[in-house]
């Protein structure tokens, strides 16, 4: 496999994840056919050695795992939520004869970038049948709305100072035509719903742009939810491809990381430590061991050098498009010097390029799915990455060779058997 098939898997993966509910019903549908197994939570396991499992929380996050016989985790960490507009539960605005559809933010948008963009609308779905309520997982895939902006004939500091209200500038179009209730009006018409009632819902307005690349010689590519679904899928990807090993190895990517990790199903919840605890019980090893064993790559995108403000970046601490896999060695990460070195290795093997990197002092970084990991489960950990610029726009750019390498070190580290002694690490299995 070359970079141009892997991007094309990756602009396949970016159309149909188009909400953390899509996200992972896409992933879902790949483990399933990669024969994996399917757990509940509320369920007894009967786990087995060498076998494939996933498990789902609240629709939007998941875990899938390959047991193997060592005592020791090699996880990856990824977020499958991105920023957008939450549709609110009472959203028909009739005014002007604009029908409009009332939203809220979802993460840290960059508003203007959202505006003039074909928009859709997907998520999750509640629905009563005889006194049962259902769940539907909903993507209506053709644009739907837009946000205009105003015109520089009426706005005459658009170009000098655009401050742009999230609830007077940022409501989207939806008709010309006076309607009650749109939403649930649309929902019943696309699940062919007739009698039941629904109830509630869960529903994102996404990006429909598809990702393409760009430049003299398709050096990047523009899409939407680069942020991190780049990320996601080249870990979902070397988990998918490694080779058998005696590894349990683990794939995990969480919802709500634009929102703050502080759900259920969030990083700062304690699905993975429940995941851990049950599989060690399982398989009756030592929870204890297996977890002073284990590595985390948590793998999330930081900022490019921008062209025309090079001056955000720091001097010689920075990412460049296509110049490799970016290490986080910010002080609020969880990156330090042995697994640094550790990772480092990894890249050598899987013949990647990597990059140091460190927010420039007068700039702030984001928290990291790991560290707030690390506040369940103590595991060594890596705060990894793509650089990107564009970061929470409607559309974002990364280098067209970056996300290959990334799932070229995953797949490697998935491969990888990492011994720890007291005072040294050996890696074996990897390639020369």
């Amino acid at each position: 496999m070359n970079y141009k098939k892997y991007n094309k898997e990756l602009f396949t993966f970016i159309e149909n994840a188009t909400c953390a509910f899509t996200g992972i019903k896409t992933i879902k549908n790949q483990l399933l056919e990669n024969n994996f197994i399917e757990l509940e939570e509320n369920e007894s396991w009967n786990l087995e050695k060498n076998k494939k499992y996933f498990i789902t929380r609240n629709d939007s996050s998941l875990i899938a795992f390959q047991t193997g016989e060592n005592e020791s985790f090699n996880i990856t960490c990824t977020h499958i939520d991105t920023p957008g507009f939450l549709i609110k539960p009472k959203n028909s605005i009739y005014e002007k004869n604009y029908l409009k559809v009332n939203v809220m933010p979802y993460g840290g948008l960059l508003n203007y970038s959202w505006l003039d963009e074909p928009l859709s609308i997907a998520g999750r779905v509640i629905y009563k049948k005889q006194n049962q309520l259902y769940k539907e997982i909903i993507d209506f895939k053709k644009t739907l709305l837009c946000i205009p902006s105003v015109a520089i004939h009426q706005n005459s500091n658009a170009n000098s100072n655009l401050e742009l209200n999230d609830q007077v500038d940022m409501i989207p179009i939806l008709s010309l035509k006076e309607e009650k209730d749109p939403i649930k009006e649309m929902i019943k018409k696309e699940l062919h719903l007739t009698k039941e009632e629904i109830c509630d819902y869960d529903l994102f307005v996404y990006e429909k742009a598809i990702p393409e690349y760009f430049g003299l010689q398709e050096e990047m590519i523009l899409a939407p939810r680069i942020d991190d679904l780049s990320c996601t899928f080249s870990a979902l990807k070397g988990f998918l491809d490694a080779k058998k090993t005696k590894n349990i190895n683990i794939f995990c990517t969480f919802n709500s990381e634009e929102i703050g990790s502080l759900t259920k199903e969030g990083a700062d919840s304690s699905f993975l430590m429940d995941t851990l605890k049950r599989i060690a019980a399982d398989l009756e090893l030592d929870i204890s061991i297996l977890i002073r064993n284990s590595t985390i790559l948590s793998a999330d995108n930081t900022h490019a050098t921008h062209p025309n403000h090079p001056g955000n970046s720091d001097i010689n601490n920075e990412a460049l498009l296509n110049g490799g896999i970016v290490i986080s060695r910010d002080s609020t990460s969880t990156t330090d010097s042995i697994t640094s070195s550790l990772f480092k290795e990894i890249c050598h093997s899987a013949h990647v390029l990597y990059q140091d990197f460190v927010t420039k002092n007068d700039m702030t970084s984001g928290s990291t799915l790991s560290g707030i990991n690390l506040r369940h489960v103590s595991i060594d950990s890596i705060d990894i990455g793509l650089g990107q610029l564009a970061m929470h726009g409607a559309k974002e750019i990364i280098g067209s060779k970056d996300s290959y390498s990334l799932y070229l070190a995953f797949k490697t580290f998935y491969e990888a058997q990492i011994i720890k002694e007291k005072d040294r690490i050996t890696i074996k299995n990897l390639r020369k």
